[in-house]
């Protein structure tokens, strides 16, 4: 019984996930390690599962260690500038014959539907083509580059036209000249372009780190949020530092910020060596990852009659317990416009209602509620002092609250205890003298 109703938990938790993510385009980056490392069944698996929630796929894959295989077989010269290889006539032909071979292999198994998987069967078709134009990048640090170059277009009517029949487009590290020309691109150039260009709603690249780490005093801290500013902080702050950072996100990094700044809703930096990671970062609120966003997800507004359902959710819990008085649909519908909501990613996590009393110039602070897995990340602090600021542009002098088991947290917050003929006359014929709550003020 225990595992049904966790089940069903779970399932509702995802649901949401699921339904927003319907129709999207999704830009799954992974470089050629992925591929040899010997769980990309695995990783297949996950991109059917996509396909088959009606999520537009497009796959960007890299041939790096295959490249590096055929070339050190050989004894051929390997060349590397600012991370970028100098690719030769010699060069390109390894890398034609590598990228071909990894393509192939990536395209059986996406079509096999893997018996004995959770996709068996599973029906998925796959693309690939010449969506790519390129150019050289020409000469960096006095060297020539030659047939290595950077996208200069994408046909993104073309790789349109094959999502919305279903297609999953798989697009290898390589782009074509006007005039016949074979660029050797990387992979990170590829599929932020690619994402630029298709208006993705996503931009996920799978990476060696769980994501982006910061060196604090206790160790590597998981970065689990970034915006396009704090990212860029973050780069400045990785050319003075002693410690290099991982190469990974001095590769992609900088491409994800690009790709937000052109209108990419969100980058995903997530571990290639997590079985599961890419689901677990895109059907879990908080994620596996790093996410990198234009702008912070997090913002405190005032409710609308869109959010009472989520209200309730939050405060029937407290309800329930006796910490909140009971409040019916009805009344949150006639009330609320006094209600604040902190919002987070799109779901509500805060919510605090604030009751004016303008003959006393003060305001009652009511129906403080977190959710649980945000009662310690400081919610109910920002939360309250907004709301007082909000109150003090007002011309309110006080802010009072009931309570009968919160007391402490209240007191911590610069509140002092006082009794109920202290508050708003209009307040004192409305006191439960039953529920006998704590008042306590705040002068603002």
């Amino acid at each position: 019984m225990q595992s049904d109703i966790e089940f069903v938990t779970w399932f509702r938790s995802v649901t949401p996930h699921i339904h927003t993510s319907r129709g999207k385009i999704f830009v799954i980056a992974f470089g050629g390690e992925v591929v040899v490392n010997g769980k990309f069944v695995e990783l297949v698996q996950d991109f059917n599962l996509l396909a088959s929630l009606g999520i537009q796929l497009v796959l960007v894959h890299g041939a790096r260690p295959q490249i590096e295989s055929r070339l050190q077989a050989d004894q051929q010269e390997i060349s590397y500038v600012q991370g970028m290889r100098v690719t030769d006539v010699t060069t390109l032909q390894y890398v034609k014959e590598a990228v071909g071979k990894v393509r192939v292999e990536i395209e059986a198994l996406l079509s096999m539907g893997l018996p004995n998987s959770p996709m068996a069967n599973a029906a998925i078709r796959v693309a690939s083509g010449n969506f790519v134009t390129a150019r050289p990048i020409g000469v960096l640090e006095g060297v020539d580059l030659q047939y290595t170059g950077e996208v200069r277009r994408i046909n993104a009517a073309a790789i349109l036209d094959q999502l919305k029949q279903g297609v999953v487009v798989l697009l290898s590290p390589l782009g074509y000249s006007p005039t016949g020309e074979i660029f050797n691109l990387t992979v990170e150039n590829t599929a932020a372009e690619v994402a630029i260009a298709l208006r993705a709603d996503k931009l996920i690249f799978l990476v060696d780190t769980p994501g982006i780490q910061q060196q604090t005093e206790s160790g590597n801290t998981l970065l689990q949020e970034l915006t396009v500013r704090q990212g860029k902080a973050l780069l400045a702050a990785m050319d003075t530092a002693a410690d290099q950072p991982n190469e990974d996100i001095r590769l992609y990094l900088p491409w994800a910020l690009h790709a937000c700044e052109q209108g990419v809703e969100r980058v995903h930096l997530i571990s290639r060596h997590a079985d599961g990671a890419l689901l677990l970062e895109l059907f879990t609120h908080g994620g596996i990852g790093s996410m990198i966003t234009r702008d912070p997800l997090q913002i405190i507004r005032q409710a609308d009659i869109k959010d009472i359902g989520a209200i309730l959710q939050l405060i029937e819990p407290l309800e329930n317990t006796g910490i909140l008085v009971r409040r019916g649909r009805e009344l949150l519908e006639m009330e609320i416009e006094r209600f604040t909501v902190i919002e987070h990613d799109n779901v509500i996590i805060a919510c605090a209602a604030l009751y004016p009393f303008p003959d006393d110039k003060a305001c009652e602070l009511a129906c403080v509620a977190v959710h649980p897995a945000y009662r310690k990340a400081g919610m109910g602090r920002i939360l309250i002092d907004h709301l007082e600021e909000q109150a003090r542009k007002q011309g309110y002098r006080h802010i009072f609250v009931l309570t009968t088991r919160t007391a402490h947290w209240f007191v911590e917050r610069g509140f002092s205890e006082t009794t109920p003929d202290q508050l708003p006359q209009s307040k004192q014929h409305l006191y439960n003298y039953q529920r006998r709550s704590k008042v306590f003020v705040k002068s603002i």
